[in-house]
């Protein structure tokens, strides 16, 4: 029997097992307390604490499902004039199913971590840091006010931080965790910005509070502005998001975050953190509806994502960047479907690519693994032979990134691309061209990179390049083997050959496949046009694209069959067939594209000169201000005239007192009369007599 409501303390358990994992490992099994527990308490305490809050997700979705729900404040932290600062829950539908996605990943990604951190020395600081992480995100997730939601959203900005930077040794490692905090740090001012905005209208944090009062604060303006209250916090929210869910422009620290280890890509860099951002935003769909203009800088933002950042991904040759660019592109087609007011479209797309994208990434450390940690694509072919689960798994996974009906991502994919082609949202036939056009770029870079990994001739005993982890970035051999750490090989032994990973690799593969093929089938009616999200997500009685998706939704199966012969499935079978033929049949193709459209290559190959724009502007601009404060407000100012010219000034004064302490009584008299005149003349002036 399903009760009506949720026990506190079993929801407060969900966040505190994975804390308890990561506290056991971070401080009994690293030097901070001196390694007191082994390797194999460390990750089997912190595997622990992500199976309890699995459990009990899922345990928790069932009870949601059977109409339970829970919202209210688990602690009182303070009151600041009648304004109370809590921590609490909000378990609806739509925080069980993002309950269930984090734990489930994360567990497999725990699992994983046991075969790819083996010989790594930070074995136990590395699961302490991807559980303490999985806390950080589930009181995210679970949060039912903004002050719970910023902590969360702080709190995996800084696990990410240092998860891109584990290996501090590496320079490039540190270059790109102080990367992706510093763009962050622009996102979450936005973000506070939002949250203050709304603070300041409503007089509360708490969601409900705020939800309560959408009429009277969609008449609102910005003091002294004139502006609309919601398009400005509405926006500003969104801000937020553009920097965790790697929006165009603030896009540029996800590739770079790849320096860190295969595992945490899986989880946060596809699965979870950077959807993050997409949540928030489904969260507040009571607020974004409340303005199209918020909506319309949504959608644009997202298709200018979606499409370009696909382009990235077909030159790249690090195995791990191209599903770090394909994760960018669709971070970008789920934020198309919020701003078409698709929400529960973004949602679903969020919960099927979480699964085929960590997946994805899994497969790529497996195939990183059997290449002894290579992962330039140009030295590898013919892997299928010799890794025959990582083969399958990651086809499987290209399937479902690619649209292929009856997969996970085609049902959610798919959708999007209606959604948008079905939404009046102004903006949309921008969009719609840029998810139409990212189908066919999608499926090019997907199974280019299939191609040349599993398929071809082996390349790993001739190989194209210097084998290493980060050719991307590297200018010589030199440098790569200071940035390789502890790592003092990289690529094939002439003679070796590349070997299955072994099973607590394969097993998270496997296991995140299942769902990769069939959880969009069975999800896809209740999602979009059941009642999983009543009442959790709003959408306004202007904004007709759901409903046109209802009306033409005739059941999962007839939308898979009906695939065969609409356009998106054609475009897709192109890219694919395009990529066959260039890396299959025709090697030349590529190099005579590349010969032909060299100035193309290079915009892309400097990813659009975005790090350079960056870095010329505003880190240049930073560089140049500070500078100026540094050269005229700390050396002018402060040590020049406040400390240095006290000091002078002193030195002066004391300079003219001291001709006159000479030790004649004639010069002291005669201070003395000086004295008593001044005071005379200003006590009793002459001119008022």
């Amino acid at each position: 029997m399903v009760s009506n409501s949720l026990d506190a303390n079993l929801l407060l358990a969900v966040p505190l097992a994975p804390l308890a994992g990561s506290a056991i490992a971070g401080l009994l099994g690293t030097k901070f307390l001196g390694n007191v527990v082994g390797r194999k308490v460390s990750h089997s305490a912190t595997i622990l604490g992500v199976f309890i809050a699995l459990v009990i997700s899922l345990m928790t979705l069932n009870d949601v499902l059977h109409g339970a729900t829970f919202n209210q404040d688990i602690y009182t932290w303070m009151t600041v004039a009648g304004l109370k600062l809590t921590v609490g829950f909000q378990i609806d539908s739509l925080t069980a199913m993002m309950m269930c996605v984090v734990t489930f990943v994360s567990l497999c990604v725990h699992v994983y971590t046991i075969g790819y951190m083996a010989e790594d020395e930070g074995y136990n600081r590395f699961f302490s840091y991807i559980s303490l992480f999985t806390f950080s995100m589930l009181m995210l997730v679970m949060a039912n006010n903004f002050l719970q939601l910023f902590f969360g959203w702080e709190a995996v900005g800084l696990v990410s931080y240092l998860l891109i930077g584990f290996w501090y040794t590496r320079p490039t490692a540190i270059f790109a965790n102080m990367k992706a905090f510093l763009v962050n740090r622009v996102g979450d001012f936005g973000f506070i910005l939002g949250i203050g905005l709304l603070l300041a209208a409503s007089g509360s944090m708490h969601y409900q509070d705020v939800f309560a009062q959408r009429e009277a604060l969609a008449q609102m303006t910005v003091p002294y502005t004139g502006w609309p209250l919601m398009t400005a916090a509405c926006i500003c929210l969104f801000i937020g998001a553009m920097g965790k869910s790697a929006q165009f422009p603030l896009h540029v620290w996800l590739p770079d975050s790849m320096e860190g280890p295969t595992p945490i890509s899986a989880l946060i860099h596809a699965a979870t953190m950077v959807t993050a951002g997409i949540f928030m935003v489904s969260r507040m769909s009571p607020l974004f509806e409340l303005s199209d203009t918020a909506l319309s800088f949504v959608l644009v933002i997202g298709a200018i994502t979606a499409l370009f950042m696909g382009f990235l991904g077909i030159i790249q040759n690090d195995i791990k960047r191209v599903v770090a660019y394909s994760t960018l592109s669709q971070l970008g087609y789920m934020t198309v479907a919020l701003g078409a007011s698709a929400y529960n479209i973004a949602v679903f797309h969020l919960m099927t690519h979480a699964f085929f994208k960590a997946l994805l990434f899994l497969g790529a450390g497996s195939v990183i693994i059997g290449m002894h940690h290579d992962q330039d694509m140009r030295n590898m072919g013919g892997l299928r032979k010799y890794m025959p689960i990582t083969w399958i798994t990651s086809l499987i996974g290209s399937l479902a990134l690619i649209a292929t009906p009856f997969f996970s991502g085609f049902y959610s994919k798919d959708s999007i691309i209606e959604a948008v082609a079905a939404s009046s949202i102004p903006g949309s036939g921008f969009a719609y061209f840029a998810v139409m056009a990212g189908v066919f770029v999608t499926a090019f870079y997907s199974f280019r990179m299939y191609f040349l990994v599993f398929h071809g001739e082996e390349q790993w005993n001739h190989p194209h390049a210097v084998s290493h982890g980060h050719d991307s970035d590297a200018h010589n051999e030199e440098e790569e083997e200071a940035h390789d750490g502890d790592h003092h090989h990289h690529g094939l032994q002439p003679g070796d050959q590349p070997h299955e990973s072994p099973w607590v690799v394969t097993l998270p593969l496997v296991l995140l496949a299942i769902p990769s093929v069939i959880i969009g089938y069975f999800t896809i009616e209740p999602m979009l046009f059941g009642d999983f999200f009543k009442n959790v997500i709003v959408v306004g009685e202007n904004h007709k694209a759901m409903e046109e998706l209802a009306h033409e939704f005739h059941g999962a199966a007839a939308m898979g069959m009906h695939a065969f012969t609409t356009v998106p499935f054609w475009i897709a079978l192109a890219g694919v067939a395009s990529a066959w033929y260039c890396y299959m049949v025709n090697r030349k193709v590529p190099q005579a594209v590349y010969n032909a459209l060299r100035p193309i290559h290079t915009l892309l190959d400097n990813k659009y000169y975005m790090d350079k724009f960056n870095d010329i502007v505003f880190a240049g601009g930073a560089r140049a201000v500070g500078g100026g404060l540094w050269k005229v407000g700390d050396r002018g100012i402060i040590d020049g005239l406040i400390v240095n010219g006290s000091a002078k000034l002193v030195g002066w004064f004391a300079s003219v007192v001291r001709t006159f302490q000479t030790g004649y009584i004639y010069h002291y008299a005669f201070v003395m009369i000086v004295g008593v005149l001044a005071t005379l003349l200003y006590f009793f002036p002459f001119w008022h007599a």
